[in-house]
């Protein structure tokens, strides 16, 4: 087994982990507390090439494969969550226009994200369609050359920073089996009928922008289309390995910039005349949080590695293992990091704080941690991946 990264991913590494320190690190807190976006550091991740890290160089993206864009995913979110979310996530819905998009399609819309020009989001959850996908009720419906859309979609990251966004809907409510008759469209949102109403107070990811849409008779041209008519869920599936691959990533972002700030924490703290790192007790839960870590880290290496090379049919439930995880340990590892910041972690005052509140949506977004269990589960029982 080769656990070692190339010298061009050590590079990748290294470059964005300087990227956060510098521009991420300092200015977390405040974006945090204002819940604003961070504009002006995604302008400058830009000029680094990490939006759409994903999209093929052709289209001007880094064309990176899913392994690198983990260890971008990790640096990030172990500088600030929020921030780092807002990074990877400026190309949310792009993952479809390359896989399924026309040539025309691609040329449009990948090119300005990859450039830093626009902002992309995916539309589709909805107020009653969470975990259950199959169950959205936004509708398309085609007049003409055009679709005229209608629903409700909530909890959309981007949702009011974004240039346009793919939309999940239903375009054939006859269709048979209950994952067909849905598509993909893409939605700019400068469209009369379209809304976005940003949602404040969230726990955590503060910075990130989150957005109720509200769809009301919006018409865009029938070449928004993307791929096939009808298959916009099984579509939509394809992409959930790497995107879960992805949040596992992120828990272990989170859980390292907690415990390197626990243990530079107790470090420095003193008590009863040394330093508390010094004591059994803390150093065994240090030496518990930081094993956890790197355990989590092989997992979800091992499944970023499948997604581009797995043969044995076993990448759906590598992919729910170490989201799974990589979430809990995200959790864990920040409860322990405040409990040994004591009572200085409870305020804002230092960054364990706001790691704390992050952690708990990686258990939550790209399917929770019970969904997780389920298709674990199921993969084990030999009853599909869907």
């Amino acid at each position: 087994m080769e656990f070692g990264l190339t010298q061009e991913q050590r590079q990748i590494r290294d470059e964005v982990r300087k990227f956060a320190e510098n521009e991420i690190r300092p200015v977390a807190s405040e974006y945090d507390r204002e819940e604003k976006y961070p504009h002006e550091v995604v302008d400058e991740a830009a000029k680094m090439g990490l939006l759409g890290a994903h999209i093929p160089m052709e289209y001007g993206g880094a064309g990176y494969s899913t392994l690198e864009s983990m260890l971008i995913s990790e640096e990030l979110f172990a500088a600030d969550p929020g921030i780092g979310l807002c990074v990877i996530s400026s190309s949310f819905g792009t993952e479809a226009i390359v896989e399924y998009g026309t040539e025309e399609q691609k040329e449009e819309y990948l090119e300005p994200v990859a450039r830093g020009d626009a902002i992309t989001g995916a539309a589709i959850t909805e107020p009653h369609a969470g975990s259950d996908v199959s169950a959205i009720s936004t509708s398309a419906e085609k007049d003409g050359d055009e679709w005229v859309i209608n629903g409700n979609k909530m909890w959309i990251t981007n949702g009011t920073v974004a240039d346009y966004v793919v939309v999940l809907c239903e375009t054939d409510p006859d269709a048979e089996g209950r994952y067909n008759g849905f598509s993909q469209i893409i939605v700019e949102t400068d469209r009369d009928g379209f809304t976005a109403e940003k949602i404040t107070g969230k726990m955590g990811i503060r910075a990130s922008d989150t957005a109720e849409l509200i769809l009301d008779d919006v018409r865009v041209p029938e070449e928004n289309l993307i791929g096939t008519r009808g298959a916009g869920f099984l579509q939509q599936m394809q992409f959930f390995d790497a995107t879960r691959t992805g949040v596992a990533a992120q828990g272990v972002g989170i859980a390292r910039g907690a415990a390197e700030r626990a243990l530079e924490y107790a470090e420095e703290r003193e008590q009863f005349g040394k330093s508390i790192g010094e004591f059994q007790a803390i150093q065994h839960k240090l030496s518990e949080m930081f094993t956890d870590i790197e355990a989590a880290r092989l997992l979800t290496l091992k499944s970023a590695w499948a997604v581009e090379n797995d043969s044995e049919a076993n990448l759906t439930k590598l992919a729910s293992m170490a989201k799974e995880f990589g979430s809990r340990i995200a959790v864990e590892v920040a409860d322990e990091a405040l409990q040994i910041h004591g009572g200085s972690g409870y305020v804002d005052d230092f960054d364990v704080e706001r790691f704390y509140r992050d952690a708990k949506i990686t258990q939550i977004y790209e399917g929770t941690t019970e969904i997780q269990k389920n298709i674990i589960a199921r993969e084990l029982q030999g009853k599909g991946i869907v």
